[in-house]
């Protein structure tokens, strides 16, 4: 398959690429692959000049609205997975395209990692990385992407591009952006003058805070273009395009002791916090009685909560991580000392057996897979986070509990990383009726009031987008609001760049563009739309990915009951080949789906659907006989190549012809002899890697 057009307009491919992992849909107007800064900022400036809106799109992982737009949507992870390792792993340079996984693997051998652990790290990319701010379960706020980030590249909404690592680039921005250079400067002696500004940004940002801009940058750095540097972090794609990162890396901690600890009630579970964490617990994840209910109905995590009668109880599951067997020893022996003092129920022991410590890890990550795939069909996971000062974690807690209620959200669940005060809920919401919408706003409003009332954060670490762009001004106050709004206006004065996202006065504009997920088919409608299963699918950058096939489906359906049949004939005529016809089947997706969905297995359903009873015996002849079938071809092939030619090409154009068209190509002199046996597998000693034969090879002779 050739590599496809860098600019879309058709309506299959603009639709399949609008869908991300959050609730809100827009179809954009064309879908453009970019491949360099220079296309970057002339798209920039051509989406400028004509007034339509732009916005970045790498993985699509994010969960809050900020990865899709009306206007153009651009492309910048198929041309953007460059990686260099720097100063034997100490330091790594990144294109925005790369999956933090990907990035790992390559640090892996210096014994290295990216500080920010995010959950979604399969697949996604450096790019939402650094848009978000990203951090996770272990990172806290100290190696997130703003810390650990040493130089990015950046382009600008006017089109400039502006190196960080280089020694001239402030001399450089106050060249080129002489307004900028200067906004910046006076925002940042306002927000430093200011008393109120500054204990407010420094309250805010001492815990995990992604909400709005990041105004901690005003006190951390003086010059205007670190400044900007690290405003872009977190900025959502409303500032600029990161063509490339270079971070900091941290140490990979081999040694590891986990334990899962019940407690009676939630009090009793935030009370123990302090007392671990004081004695050097790196993870403490935060699970409610809903969770341990939920954990208790999956098969593969009953086990480790067998017997408990889940009242009002929560848990915590704590990691310690040490560069040292003798470090880690020494770690856990004062830590047991204080989980012998909890008033825990059953018991409190740490485990360094790796298959125990996975069964354990499980019943933390399964949340998500048991709660997405149990939800009525037609509905929508929602997974929000938020965080408080810990001293009012358990209150925040107990609210949130009695909101769920409230409300009708009787399938919710709380959990999160208790360790930064940071509180992550899910609950399933259907979009599709005036009355299920409002439900979910009143529910927000009160969610906004209990966790501002707290002194807390809208957003820790999932970015503001448009879910929770309605309520910076009143998390921040009007001063700092203004602050945020000068600093949009001076890097896109024209406000080009996601508009709607991070910054908007429409009350309302978290409830515009909800998504639909109406039920297709069983075997997929627990599809979550998250994107997990992207990086693993062969056709992700040449037709479509598992879960735009999916994505695809659902939007047949809205056309087929809205009565619209130009749109579902445009759909479905794509569709035969974009899905079904060039998925490869090779269920990969099924190994990174958190719900296990496997698109394949449906594709593969799909074409037998197409064929005849007969045609179905013959290929299941041929499947149960493949060495012999493709022994058979083999010699069609090198015969084909003795017989004269004019005789090969009329008898294979008179069996196409027949309608066998595609089974039998037609013979042309470039046609490849039929290749060798498949040599037997062989083990040498100094091997590097692994190599698996395609049937390809056996069928063909190499070019």
């Amino acid at each position: 398959m050739s590599e496809p057009a860098r600019v879309r307009t058709e309506l299959p491919r603009r639709i399949a690429a609008a869908h991300d992992a959050s609730p809100y849909l827009f179809t954009p107007r064309a879908v453009v692959s970019a491949a360099s800064v220079a296309e970057v900022g002339a798209l920039m400036a051509g989406a400028r000049a004509a007034g339509v809106p732009l916005t970045l799109r790498s993985g699509g992982t994010s969960l809050a609205g900020q990865a899709g737009g009306e206007g153009i949507l651009l492309d910048v992870r198929t041309h953007w997975r460059g990686a260099e390792v720097l100063d034997d792993g100490r330091r790594i340079r990144l294109q925005p395209g790369l999956t933090v996984r990907q990035a790992n693997a390559r640090l892996a051998r210096h014994q290295r990692r990216l500080g920010p652990d995010p959950a979604s790290e399969a697949a996604c990319t450096i790019g939402g990385l650094v848009a978000n701010n990203s951090s996770g379960m272990n990172c806290g706020t100290r190696d997130n992407a703003y810390r650990t980030m040493e130089s990015l590249q950046f382009v600008l909404a006017s089109g400039t591009v502006v190196d960080s690592s280089d020694p001239d680039a402030d001399a450089a921005l106050r060249a080129r952006e002489p307004d900028l250079h200067a906004g910046l400067l006076r925002l940042r002696d306002q927000v430093r003058d200011s008393p109120a500004a500054r204990r407010t940004v420094e309250r805010l940002f001492a815990m995990k805070n992604t909400m709005g801009y990041g105004l901690n940058s005003f006190l951390d750095h003086t010059d205007p273009v670190e400044v900007l540097a690290h405003l872009m972090i977190g900025s959502e794609g409303t500032l600029g395009f990161v063509g490339e990162a270079v971070f900091r890396t941290v140490p990979v901690l081999k040694h590891t002791a986990t334990g899962l600890l019940v407690l009676a009630g939630m009090a009793e579970a935030t009370d123990a916090l302090p007392a671990l964490l004081a004695v050097g617990a790196r993870t403490a994840e935060l699970l409610d009685a809903a969770s341990l209910r939920v954990a208790q109905q999956s098969p593969d995590t009953a086990q480790v909560l067998r017997g408990l009668r889940v009242e009002r109880h929560a848990a915590l599951l704590v990691e310690f991580a040490e560069e040292s067997a003798e470090e880690l020893a020494e770690r856990t022996a004062a830590a047991q000392a204080v989980l012998d003092r909890l008033p825990v129920v059953g018991s409190a022991t740490l485990v360094s057996d790796p298959r125990v410590r996975s069964r354990l890890w499980h019943l933390r990550k399964g949340l998500y897979t048991a709660v997405a795939g149990a939800r009525r069909p037609g509905t929508t996971a929602l997974l929000e986070d938020i965080a408080v000062p810990m001293e009012r974690l358990t209150g925040t807690c107990t609210r949130l509990t009695e909101l769920f209620g409230q409300f009708g959200y009787e399938d919710a669940v709380i959990f999160g990383h208790a360790r930064d005060g940071n509180l992550h809920f899910m609950l399933t919401q259907d979009f599709d009726s005036p009355a299920e919408t409002a439900r979910y706003a009143r529910f927000t409003d009160h969610m906004v009031d209990l966790v501002l009332d707290q002194g807390g954060t809208l957003k820790a670490e999932h970015g503001t987008g448009r879910a929770m762009a309605p309520f910076v001004r009143r998390q921040y106050g009007d001063e700092l609001y203004e602050v945020m709004r000068e600093v949009k206006r001076l890097c896109d004065p024209h406000g080009v760049l996601n508009p709607g996202v991070l910054l908007d006065e429409d009350p309302t504009v978290h409830l515009r563009g909800l998504k639909s997920v109406p039920p297709v088919d069983p075997a997929v409608d627990a599809c979550v739309e998250c994107g997990y299963c992207e990086p693993v699918c062969p056709t992700a950058d040449v037709t479509t990915t598992p879960r735009q096939r999916i994505a695809l489906q659902r939007e047949i359906a809205l056309a087929t009951a809205a009565g619209d049949h130009e749109r579902k004939r445009a759909l479905e005529d794509d569709y035969a080949y974009a899905a079904v016809d060039s998925c490869a089947a090779d269920s990969l997706c099924v190994t990174a789906c958190p719900v296990t969905i496997d698109t394949g297995a449906v594709m593969k359903r799909l074409r037998s659907e197409r064929h005849s009873a007969t045609a179905q015996r013959v290929g299941d002849a041929v499947a149960r006989h493949w060495g012999p079938a493709v022994k058979g071809v083999r010699t069609a092939l090198n015969t084909g190549h003795v017989l004269p030619a004019p005789l090969v090409r009329g008898a294979t154009t008179a069996l196409r012809r027949m309608g066998a068209g595609d089974l039998v190509p037609a013979w042309t002199d470039d046609v490849p002899r039929g290749g060798p046996a498949r040599p037997a597998a062989r083990q040498p000693a100094a091997a590097r890697g692994v190599f698996f034969a395609a049937c390809i090879g056996s069928v063909f002779e190499a070019g």
